[in-house]
């Protein structure tokens, strides 16, 4: 399957290497493997042994195709990786002592998280519950809205949405997501069910019978309570009194008005869409601008 293209990846956010050097001023340098820490903000919590011993024969046979990115650590002379942790991993695997990176030296926390998760969705190395956790550590960790989240990683705001509707579901269903046994569109139909115990059968059925998503979503619909609906709430007497008036308000200056309060206090609204038409408004009051 072709991998879709994020609107705001790496290459805008990492600059363009060039003779060794990048813009800025940070260069590419070579470090030693035992010099460079974890990234604290890694969204990704599961490595494929079997993939990273691929990348690792890769690295013995080509060498490193892309260096990763580094910020210095606290520690003097040390470094946090911000980008290629599977990488640096399977340069270990395949006995490497040192790295080629680049160095960042001006990156907040933020950054470091924002950068990790581009690369791990951009690779698709995430799955979809590590992605909707990342998600929500951006959101409550670094106040992100989902419009934030979106504009980051180049998706659709209803795509972060549901994303995290999967961490509504138990900690085992969430699982079962994870290692592969259903796929995130089942999660994101159980996701809709309040009952956990409900969820759990269904999810054996969805493993015994193996439902398609779109069976499970018609099934969830059905489990779904009817809601009840609720009967026209009657305006009081004193509420009438107040849209009459408002109408009668609005008739007379031809403009939009709002009428707010109860019978000891209140306010009245009026707009205007013009400085021509405040002007007209004005006079209807005896009043000059």
């Amino acid at each position: 399957m072709q991998k879709k293209a994020l609107g705001r990846g790496l290459e805008s956010l990492i600059p363009v290497i060039a003779a060794n050097k990048v813009a800025g001023g940070e260069a590419v340098i070579t470090i030693n493997l035992g010099k460079i820490r974890p990234n604290r903000f890694q969204p990704r919590k599961n490595f494929d042994k079997g993939k990273l011993q691929e990348l690792a024969e890769s690295i013995k046979k080509h060498g490193l195709a892309q260096p990763i990115l580094v910020t210095p650590s606290i520690a003097p002379g040390e470094y946090e990786i911000i980008a290629g942790e599977r990488r640096l991993r399977a340069s270990k695997i395949a006995g490497m002592k040192d790295i080629k990176a680049i160095v960042k030296q001006s990156t907040d926390d933020k950054q470091k998280f924002d950068l990790a998760l581009i690369e791990n969705l951009q690779r698709e190395d995430l799955d979809s519950v590590e992605e909707a956790k990342a998600f929500k550590r951006l959101i409550e960790e670094f106040n992100h809205t989902h419009e934030d989240i979106a504009a980051v990683v180049g998706k659709d705001r209803s795509v972060i949405t549901n994303a995290l509707r999967l961490l509504n579901l138990p900690e085992d269903v969430q699982i079962l997501i994870t290692e592969g046994k259903i796929s995130a569109g089942h999660g994101r139909m159980l996701a809709g069910i309040e009952d956990e115990q409900k969820i759990r059968e269904l999810v054996k059925q969805i493993l015994s019978e193996k439902l398609s998503v779109r069976a499970v979503e018609k099934i969830a619909s059905a489990m779904k309570p009817e809601k009840k609906e609720k009967a026209p709430k009657v305006p009081k007497k004193q509420e009438i009194e107040l849209i009459h008036l408002k109408e009668e308000i609005q008739r007379k200056l031809g403009t939009k008005v709002n009428i707010s309060g109860n019978s000891k206090k209140g306010k009245i609204e009026i707009h205007y869409y013009s400085l021509e038409d405040l002007e007209r408004l004005t006079k209807e009051f005896g009043c000059n601008i």
